[in-house]
């Protein structure tokens, strides 16, 4: 065994999902998010959380972006994500917001998707490089694009999520801004965590 595997922090399989506690309040927290929020209070939450990461990311070198940092792992994170570098973070949410955008142009076609979403399938590549960053912004871009271009996002169709179920094109639009906070939790437990490394050398 190298020198690299043995120091991989030994996590839970991706995919592995949230305890089971914590599902439980997480599903309760989104179907109240759901509805006490509207296409325009979640595209304004989105922005918000858009502009957040885009602060934090900015000032990074190349160095500390491409970091991978072991992380106390935040709510609603499962715990297979807890050792990524921004850029991974940043990958994810690119895969993410590209999947969203199919979904929700797909559902207001009233178009029934095969199959079902996974969380094993949408983790990033520990090679990721600064290309990601604009692949990002692209990505939060198309993703507000998607929700534009739709009409009716309380459609009658519905893809599976694996921790809340089936939900129509006003769920996962729902979902988005919720997504994007925990992550923005994420980046800023690992920037902590690349100052705390430096303060130590």
């Amino acid at each position: 065994m190298n020198a690299n595997a043995m120091s991989e922090p030994q996590l839970a399989p991706p995919g592995a999902g949230l305890p089971k506690i914590e599902l439980v309040i997480a599903r309760l927290m989104f179907a109240t998010q759901r509805m006490a929020g509207n296409r325009e209070s979640f595209n304004a939450r989105f922005q918000q959380e858009r502009a957040n990461i885009r602060r934090m990311v900015q000032g990074l070198d190349a160095g500390s972006a491409s970091r991978r940092v072991l992380i106390q792992r935040p709510p609603g994170l499962e715990d297979s994500s807890r050792y990524w570098s921004v850029w991974m973070t940043l990958d994810h949410l690119r895969i993410m917001h590209g999947g969203i955008s199919r979904i929700i142009s797909t559902l207001t076609k009233e178009v029934k998707l095969p199959g079902a979403a996974s969380t094993a399938a949408v983790k990033p590549s520990p090679q990721v490089t600064g290309a990601v960053v604009a692949e990002y912004e692209k990505s939060c871009a198309d993703l507000l694009a998607a929700v534009a271009a739709a009409g009716n996002l309380k459609t009658a169709v519905r893809y599976a999520h694996p921790w809340f179920g089936p939900l129509n094109a006003a769920g996962w639009h729902a979902m988005a801004p919720t997504h994007l906070a925990i992550h923005r939790v994420q980046i800023e437990r690992i920037i902590e965590g690349l100052s705390v490394a430096r303060s130590q050398m």
